[in-house]
């Protein structure tokens, strides 16, 4: 008899979550980001999980968390009414719809709050996601962190259409 797979779940984040989020952080960067960063930039990324300020900042932004089976398995966090900040999922659930449920939720939210359009700097590995939902490259970006030189995209995003289509919903 098959087994069911567990249902991912969305709770709000807890000052508690700040190292496991710090864990996801690393691991997906690690591992999710090697076909477009280097390993130099790879570390000076992942080194931002290990300043105080990252907990600062999920705690300043609205962040959620998925979680599958009470378990953290990813995050995504947006900054006022209109920027996501952050969207990282752990390795070991990448490709199961964890990211598309907390970008959904996100776009939900910033829509109840006003917001007629979403932005996020999307690393070079996230822009095939966002383009997917209709998120549409606006500049391209450099940014240093701890003295590397990282690549990235501002992308935006009208609320209420369809990506598929560009009909509204």
């Amino acid at each position: 008899m098959a087994q069911a797979l567990p249902k991912p779940a969305l709770r709000p984040f807890l000052p508690a979550d700040v190292p496991l989020l710090a864990a996801i952080f690393t691991a997906a960067i690690e591992e999710l980001t090697g076909e477009d960063y280097g390993p130099s930039q790879q570390q000076a990324w992942m080194a931002v999980a290990e300043d105080e300020e990252f907990g600062k900042r999920l705690a300043a932004d609205l962040t959620l968390i998925a979680t599958l089976e009470g378990s953290p398995v990813g995050f995504a966090s947006l900054r006022g009414t209109d920027h996501i900040r952050m969207l990282y999922v752990h390795p070991a659930v990448a490709g199961q719809g964890i990211a598309t449920m907390l970008i959904d939720a996100l776009e939900r939210l910033a829509g109840g709050r006003g917001a007629e359009k979403l932005t996020v700097d999307a690393s070079d590995n996230a822009q095939g996601f966002f383009a997917k939902r209709g998120y549409v490259a606006m500049q391209r970006n450099s940014i240093t962190i701890n003295d590397e030189w990282l690549a990235n995209t501002t992308m935006q995003k009208t609320l209420g259409t369809n990506p598929a289509s560009g009909a509204l919903q």
